[in-house]
């Protein structure tokens, strides 16, 4: 049987998405905080660089609706964003999550990124997408901000999917923090399968016990390589993945697991996501149509992010 990549190439297919917007990179939190605005910036060089740039469908990021994140964060969560917005200087949510005057368009931008990419990709306009967008999302939950995200932007792309019709979503999520804001917002819907890999211990402290039957958690200890984390997709994703047949598939795209990366401690390199991502596109070839929706989540080491991002899309593409 051909792989993804080889029937990519043979078929001729839509163009892989570049979803983003100039006000993504406009959300400061401080000169030394670690999610910067000059991630995004570190990724199109790189994406350049590697002559990667002009095979890509740039689309620029619509505002998110209210009733579109109202599928997954309750009304008084988003006004009260509003009405914590600053109008100068930061205001801070935790320790590690502050808005300022630009935070919340930001915001919206990134969660309208994957509504806009969901779109796409279900109406067979693009292959695939990657949403290169900031802030992240995946530690928000429905009612809180938390760990440099404010809305949970993939989960919101998810619930645009199941609202047109889509019957089962696999969300494969390989930062190096686990996803306590996806599994909180579905942890008790059977539409939706959560594979993730994560150290632990490690923030958010979750993850190590499953909120329902349909989260595959997978805690990796400090200093895990891409040995350990191939054998989890192997052993524990990818069965679960092909019991559950999901019809489209969302990456939480944290690239900070990575070697350089020095928010953690792990050893993942650019060959171990490129590698995770062809996986992960064959599930989606075998029963959703190709049909995938990738969301930046994680990376604050420059050159590794560049790297790492380059090396995923270069898959996403099938070039």
């Amino acid at each position: 049987m051909l792989s993804w990549l080889a029937r990519r190439i043979l078929d001729s297919s839509p163009p892989t998405a570049y979803i983003t917007h100039p006000d993504c990179a406009l959300h400061d939190m401080g000169r030394h905080h670690p999610e910067s605005p000059e991630r995004l910036a570190a990724i199109q060089d790189r994406l350049m660089a590697a002559g990667l740039w002009d095979h890509l469908l740039h689309i620029e990021a619509p505002l998110v609706e209210r009733q579109q994140l109202a599928l997954v964060h309750s009304p008084s969560y988003v006004e009260s964003l509003d009405h914590l917005s600053p109008h100068h200087g930061l205001a801070h949510l935790d320790p590690d999550t502050a808005m300022c005057p630009h935070t919340l368009r930001a915001a919206w931008r990134a969660a309208g990124a994957v509504v806009r990419a969901t779109d796409l990709v279900i109406d067979g306009t693009t292959a695939n997408a990657f949403c290169a967008i900031r802030p992240p999302g995946h530690h928000a939950e429905s009612k809180r901000a938390m760990g440099f995200c404010f809305f949970n932007n993939l989960a919101v792309g998810v619930a645009h999917a199941l609202s047109r019709g889509v019957e089962r979503i696999a969300v494969a999520d390989f930062d190096v923090h686990h996803g306590n804001g996806t599994e909180d917002i579905f942890h008790d819907n059977p539409k939706v399968l959560m594979v993730s890999t994560f150290q632990h211990p490690f923030y958010p402290y979750s993850g190590e016990q499953p909120m329902g039957p349909n989260m595959v958690n997978v805690p990796l200890k400090q200093g895990s390589k891409g040995d350990e984390f191939r054998t989890a997709v192997e052993q524990c994703w990818l069965p679960a993945l092909n019991q559950f047949k999901p019809q489209m598939i969302f990456i939480s795209a944290g690239f900070d697991a990575h070697r350089e990366d020095e928010m953690a401690s792990m050893g993942l390199v650019e060959d171990d996501y490129a590698w995770v991502t062809e996986r992960l596109m064959d599930v989606a070839a075998e029963y959703g149509e190709g049909r995938l929706v990738s969301v930046l989540e994680g990376g604050y080491d420059l050159s590794a992010l560049g790297r790492s991002v380059a090396a995923h899309i270069r898959v996403l593409t099938g070039l």
